[in-house]
């Protein structure tokens, strides 16, 4: 693989229930980053502490219908994807949308990279090492919900194969969100 000047040595593997603390580290660092302009800093402080702290981690981490991935420079975790495959009979795992057309489908839920590593490479680490695993498993798709307002996500998106398929609300605290929904099929 060529790497530009702007590219780190990335390194993409599977996140252990001992990455656990240090990616909650990393949610908390760059969840807000996502959010609109206009999200409360104690509706974001609540959902940080409500869905990414490192004990709903160490659960996210031992959940077999999730997949997490964590992203390193030098040793260093500096980025992080979260995914649900609901494909199995068993799951509880949330629904995909209607509008998703490419099924079976995997939700990218969360790809989150530390800010001084933007633009270096690590978020396209993550999505192909996404897309290995869905096409490993035979799924005809991947899936996520992105904010309105995040310009810089939806691009990235899109120049990974993405396309906007539908809407929906996302609760960050005591607001409502509107997202767009995105699918990109294998």
């Amino acid at each position: 693989m060529s790497t530009s000047s702007l590219e780190e040595a990335v390194s993409v593997g599977p996140a252990g229930i001992w990455d656990a603390e240090t990616i909650a580290g990393v949610a908390a660092a760059t969840f807000p980053l996502a959010c609109p302009p206009g999200a409360g800093s104690e509706d974001i402080a609540a959902f940080v502490d409500e869905t990414l702290s490192a004990e709903n981690f160490s659960e996210y981490l031992t959940d077999s219908h999730r997949i997490v991935l964590k992203a390193c420079v030098a040793d260093e975790i500096v980025g992080y994807l979260m995914a649900v495959d609901p494909a199995s009979e068993n799951s509880e795992a949330s629904a995909v949308p209607d509008v998703v057309t490419a099924r079976p489908a995997i939700e990218i839920s969360k790809l989150y990279v530390l800010p001084g590593h933007h633009g270096a490479g690590v978020s396209a680490a993550l999505m192909e090492a996404i897309v290995e695993r869905a096409v490993e498993r035979k799924r005809a798709g991947l899936w996520l919900g992105v904010n309105q307002e995040n310009t810089r996500a939806r691009r990235f998106y899109s120049k990974h194969g993405f396309e906007v398929v539908g809407t929906r609300t996302f609760v960050v605290g005591s607001q409502t969100h509107d997202d767009f929904l995105m699918q990109r099929v294998l």
